[in-house]
């Protein structure tokens, strides 16, 4: 059996600084991406995935530019999409546990999907240096896949200041010809597919 499970949601903000207290506000533990000049913040959970206040992606415009010339225009389609939607949940990642993603790469070529993969990682508020391999598929209603972080940042046996300990269930909504390729990318009971466009729900527990 496939062991990929969701990663995290990615809940955009039109101010970073702001949301973090309001998440504070409700009783939750967060923490910014990184110690200078953020783009994210974070609220992990012991078990699951965690949620990612996103301001934005950091990409300059110039690379945007450049990587287009290179032919990764569906991975600036998707940068664009995090960077231009409203305030609101907009994104799910998928996450294995090895060290590379040829097994998520040769589903996407089974279904005739293009991706664009690449390094990745951030050094974080607490100063580690969080590494890891992320794999975009071309159709913005797939999912994006990354492998775990060479670091674990999680928090041991936590429990937020408000008694929520994990997230219970996301449920996502996509078209119903990618819903067989997720449901071979993933199977993680947590993630609830639908036929729509993006996150209709979020449950904690």
């Amino acid at each position: 059996m496939r062991k990929v499970k969701v990663s995290h949601i990615i809940v955009k903000v039109d101010d970073l600084h702001q949301a973090v207290a309001e998440y504070q506000d409700k009783g939750f533990e967060v923490e910014f991406g990184s110690a200078k000049n953020p783009h994210n913040a974070i609220i992990y959970f012991s078990n699951g995935p965690y949620l990612e206040l996103l301001a934005s992606t950091g990409m300059p415009k110039i690379m945007k530019m450049i990587l287009r010339v290179f032919g990764k225009g569906k991975f600036v389609d998707r940068l664009n999409y995090w960077d231009n939607h409203k305030e609101g949940l907009c994104g799910v990642a998928l996450e294995n546990y090895k060290k590379d993603l040829n097994d998520e790469k040769d589903i996407l070529k089974k279904y005739n999907q293009g991706y664009f993969q690449m390094q990745s990682g951030r050094n974080d508020a607490k100063g580690r240096k969080l590494r890891f391999t992320g794999l975009f598929p071309d159709e913005l209603q797939i999912p994006f896949l990354m492998t775990y972080f060479n670091i674990d940042p999680k928090p041991k046996n936590f429990t937020h200041p408000n008694g929520v300990n994990k997230i219970k269930n996301i449920s996502f909504g996509t078209k119903e010809e990618y819903v067989p390729i997720i449901q071979e990318l993933c199977d993680d009971p947590t993630l609830t597919l639908f036929m729509g466009n993006g996150i209709k729900d979020l449950k904690f527990e």
